[in-house]
């Protein structure tokens, strides 16, 4: 009863905001971290091209996951990266409101299609930033995403074996070489699950390229991959605009 009280007393001292409007939270919710009107106005990404889900071309194949590893067969994103959705992979990421994992979850399994008997795999950081940072974003969705898909979490699947620069001012051939034999994977079992890979965000899709050429290095054969939130292509931002 006194816990009760305690958090009754701090929901009407320090009322929650939203993390990408800066509004108050309704009384009814009052353990949001967003708000309605911000839910709304996070685009969902549509249908595209079957493998990677980027939007095609006007004309001839897609060219986004061309060079990707025949292994990564399928990736998913939920929603495009407006400001909403930055605002909410931002306090994530770097400001612990890790609860925003269950959020930003709940909007992936209302999004993207369940993957049937499968094992997540959450992109993992590099032993470095893991402890300056105290966990790992990725793994945290994972976690959330898996209550909710009734789907095993394995973090001992992947490693990343080296530091690498953050992928945010890179180009796409500078994010390709930044990642290239970054992640170390355990062997795959006799009888293996197909692996989804979960990460934050996409942009280039370098980073889920290596992660499934280590997996595929050493014997995974059915990878796919899922995230939050992905880059937004010229044409998009220009239909946002």
């Amino acid at each position: 009863m006194l816990t009760s009280a305690l958090v009754a007393l701090e929901r009407l001292l320090l009322p929650n905001a939203c993390v990408a409007c800066s509004r108050q939270v309704a009384a009814a919710t009052p353990d949001d971290l967003v708000c309605p009107v911000c839910r709304s106005r996070v685009r969902a990404v549509p249908a595209g091209c079957a493998r990677c889900g980027q939007p095609l071309p006007p004309v001839g194949p897609c060219r986004f996951c061309r060079d990707w590893p025949a292994a990564l067969d399928q990736v998913s994103s939920a929603v495009w990266m407006g400001d909403e959705a930055r605002a909410m992979i931002h306090h994530l990421k770097y400001e612990g409101y890790t609860r925003l994992s269950d959020e930003i979850a709940k909007r992936m399994a209302a999004v993207i299609v369940h993957p049937g008997p499968s094992l997540l795999v959450p992109i993992p950081l590099a032993p470095t930033r893991l402890r300056q940072r105290g966990y790992n974003q990725a793994a945290g969705i994972a976690r959330s995403l898996g209550r909710l898909w009734r789907v095993k979490v394995d973090p001992g699947v992947l490693a990343r074996i080296r530091e690498t620069r953050s992928q945010t001012e890179l180009t796409p051939t500078e994010r390709s070489e930044n990642v290239a034999r970054a992640f170390m994977a355990t062997p795959a079992p006799p009888h293996q699950r197909r692996v989804i890979l979960v990460d934050d965000v996409l942009t280039t899709g370098a980073t889920l390229a290596a992660a499934a050429s280590a997996l595929d290095a050493v014997g995974w054969r059915r990878i796919g991959a899922v995230t939050f939130a992905r880059a937004l292509p010229f044409t998009v931002r220009l239909d946002l605009g």
